[in-house]
């Protein structure tokens, strides 16, 4: 039955697009952007059913969970695509935003097939979680599949039992806890094995990311520094820098922290005003201001977007440098000369700290210009778009996950009217579409990264990924809030610091209305 539906969907969505493209020959994206980001969450929607079809047709029949949560996804996304797709929580994108009401006929019956037996399949679905059966997991590598329950076993031990505390104190992640994550090649999983790393694929890495973040999405996000600086530095640096740093960042030895955004300018990376000039002595001198630089002081090497060539407007005037700095201490967070930083308080995503910082003089040396050329910097980073927003999906799936463990967990606990909650239809439904939400935006990640370790430009699916899974884990922890009630919404209780940490993810790495225009526009583009 999937197949039929899935075929279906495909058609809409083949249709969702010319009409689209027809609008737009009167108008621009921007004038259409509201029809575009429409299409874009059609396309994302389509995309994660085709992954979910993959993933149960691998998965066989030795788990009657994943047919359950296959035939959910569909019955639900199906009915979505039919009647409205939630773009955000006032914004809901219906057939005839794009003058589909025609082509919703066919979509909406099949969505009433695939309908049938939900609530049953609900049901059985939530009493098989509570029998502790979970939908199949395994990757059909046994390698891949140890690398999952390393990582699971290190965060069951090592940061849930903490991760709640060092939230409400607002503390780093221990030195020591970073140690352990090193020793686990944390922070080298895609640097080479000649520069100290693992060498390993963006599978892994989304692994990694989601188990960690499953814990505390502060343990998970440690690792997205290295990854961003390693990719950068091995697509972009010379040979003398690769072998400076990789080494160091693979080890845990440094911790780099990626230091791009400016007040004002969001994602409009073009205009940014920090400057980078060359002194007497080669080196460079740093003028300026950043924010929301992620684990700024106990870093030790910053990768840096600054301004080199003040003629050149726009991105052509970028270049990236890597600025060695000394790690900050709690009673010294910014020691080295030329710079200054002030925490920015945050609702979540703790553990490494956000900072507003000034640059008025600092130096970098002669070498820090990323692959030696001026100019280069936003194609560098560009270059790294990919692996950063897939990892970011990655950590959203984790962070799914734990919000739907709480929900579930408080369930099974809370007697109300003499019986567990669990039992009641609407705290069911609840955790059944968390668990089916959950895996649709796991295995649209887990393409994403096929997709890249392909050596295939992914833009699109990275930002698919990112786009569902980030209303996944913000879903979900919403949905595992209003099952504890009252309990949800006080400090002591875990799901309260989940649903902090699961509002940042629709912002970082690309806004979901930046993730929309861009897949809108790739998908305009790649088929005409």
């Amino acid at each position: 039955m999937t197949s039929d539906a899935l075929s279906i969907a495909q058609t809409y969505r083949m249709a969702a697009r010319a009409a689209l493209a027809s609008r737009l020959e009167a108008a621009s994206i921007d004038e259409e952007q509201r029809a575009a980001h429409g299409f874009a969450w059609i396309a994302t929607s389509v995309a994660a059913l085709e992954a979910v079809h993959e993933w149960a047709g691998r998965a066989g029949d030795s788990n009657p969970v994943d047919r359950m949560v296959a035939d959910l996804a569909f019955a639900e996304t199906l009915g979505q695509l039919a009647g409205g797709l939630p773009m955000g929580q006032n914004e809901i994108f219906r057939p005839e935003d794009l003058g589909l009401e025609g082509e919703a006929k066919t979509l909406r019956a099949a969505a009433r097939d695939m309908a049938i037996d939900t609530k049953r399949l609900r049901t059985e679905l939530v009493a098989a979680l509570v029998q502790g059966v979970w939908p199949s997991e395994t990757l059909h590598d046994p390698e891949l599949d140890a690398v999952r329950d390393q990582f699971r076993r290190f965060t069951d031990a090592e940061i849930l039992p903490h991760a709640h505390g060092w939230h409400l104190a607002n503390a780093l992640i221990p030195d020591a806890t970073i140690a352990r994550m090193a020793e686990l090649g944390t922070f080298g999983v895609c640097i080479p094995e000649e520069y100290g790393g693992l060498g390993l694929g963006k599978l892994v890495m989304c692994l990694v990311s989601e188990e960690l973040s499953r814990g505390w999405i502060g343990a998970g996000s440690l690792g997205t520094r290295s990854e961003i600086a390693g990719e950068l530095i091995l697509l972009g640096g010379t040979d003398a820098q690769k072998a400076e740093w990789l080494p160091r960042i693979a080890s845990g030895d440094i911790l780099p922290t990626a230091v791009f955004t400016e007040p004002d300018t969001g994602s409009d990376l073009g205009s940014l005003q920090t400057r980078a000039v060359r002194g007497d002595d080669g080196g460079w001198r740093i003028d300026g201001t950043k924010t929301w630089i992620t684990h700024a002081s106990r870093s030790d090497l910053m990768t840096l977007l600054a301004r080199t060539v003040p003629d050149a407007n726009g991105y052509a005037g970028l270049s990236m440098l890597l600025v060695p700095k000394p790690r900050g201490t709690e009673a010294d967070p910014f020691p080295a000369a030329g710079m200054t930083g002030s925490e920015i308080e945050v609702l979540g995503y703790r553990g490494m700290r956000e900072y507003a910082l000034s640059f008025d003089g600092m130096t970098a040396p002669a070498d820090a210009l990323l692959g030696g050329e001026e100019g280069n910097g936003f194609k560098q980073l560009m270059r790294t778009f990919e692996g950063a927003r897939i990892q970011t999906a990655a950590r959203a799936v984790g962070v799914a996950r734990r919000a739907l463990e709480q929900g579930l967990g408080y369930a099974v606990d809370r007697r109300q009217f003499g019986k567990a909650i669990v039992h009641f239809p609407r705290v069911a439904d609840k955790i059944a579409m968390a668990l089916v939400d959950m895996v649709t935006a796991r295995e649209l990640t887990y393409a994403a990264a096929r997709a890249k370790d392909g050596h295939k430009r992914c833009d699109i699916e990275a930002g698919m990924a990112k786009l569902l899974a980030a209303r996944a884990a913000w879903s979900n922890a919403d949905a595992a809030l209003q099952i504890h009630g009252g309990n949800g919404y006080a400090l002591e209780f875990e799901i309260s610091r989940v649903l902090c940490d699961a509002r940042i993810l629709n912002i970082f790495e690309g806004a979901a209305e930046i993730q929309a225009q861009v897949i809108a526009r790739g998908l305009l583009k790649a088929q005409n």
